[in-house]
């Protein structure tokens, strides 16, 4: 991707971050989720994002805008009529941004640098390594530091085992943020990060010893495996 294609991306999403999360007031979304097609906000938020758009990236680009006014009312429009889930919020962010990408792709697509950058990424085995070691934090991790803590998370009752399902999403948050800040050699903000999950996690007063130690051995081996993941890595 040239630098001018790059910043023309980068003022495209900036252009959608502003208007769809910064410049909507809730009552605009209020209007459009009781009328639909039929309100008023969902063409006047439409033309507001083809705007900012067309201001940002120049306005011989207003072939792009217009996509944008078109297909930004007609997603959100569609949306309207859906429940307001996590899901079709996440449905909705996409396919915004696949316009944005698609209208980069038809004016800046560079194949033959994207050629170049998969020879060079290919053969990068620092980078092959690096990928190999935020997937293994991830999910396979956890599902080790599951089998390693089994003994304690039996003998949890019903009412705990949304504590062992809450970690475990905790868990690979925390292990993602310490194999990064591993590999930036940040090792003290590893100890400010201990400290604050330490204050959340055991302030609670009566909590059963064997939530405790089920708590203290996690927590442990889920930093413990970020960071010599991370030392692996970084050699």
């Amino acid at each position: 991707m040239n630098m001018t294609g790059s910043i023309w991306l980068i003022k495209l999403l900036l252009a959608h971050l502003l208007t769809d999360f910064l410049l909507q007031p809730g009552s605009w979304i209020k209007d459009r989720s009781e009328k639909h097609f039929a309100s008023p906000k969902l063409y006047l938020h439409g033309f507001l994002t083809a705007l900012v758009a067309w201001v940002f990236i120049g306005w011989q680009y207003w072939i792009v805008a217009l996509v944008i006014l078109v297909t930004h009312t007609m997603i959100d429009g569609w949306k309207s009529y859906r429940a307001k889930t996590v899901e079709f919020f996440i449905v909705d962010q996409l396919l915004h941004l696949a316009v944005i990408a698609i209208c980069w792709y038809l004016w800046f697509f560079d194949w033959n640098g994207v050629q170049r950058a998969f020879v060079q990424w290919n053969g990068d085995r620092h980078l092959w390594m690096t990928v190999a070691a935020f997937v293994f934090v991830t999910t396979p991790a956890g599902i080790l530091i599951g089998e390693l803590t089994r003994q304690w998370r039996d003998k949890l009752d019903d009412a705990d085992q949304s504590l062992a399902n809450a970690g475990k999403w905790i868990g690979i948050a925390e292990r993602v943020i310490v194999l990064i800040l591993v590999l930036h050699n940040q090792y003290s903000a590893i100890g400010l990060l201990v400290t604050a999950k330490g204050i959340i996690r055991f302030s609670e007063k009566d909590r059963p010893e064997i939530k405790t130690e089920y708590l203290v051995i996690g927590t442990l081996l889920s930093i413990g495996i970020a960071i010599i993941t991370g030392l692996v890595t970084k050699i």
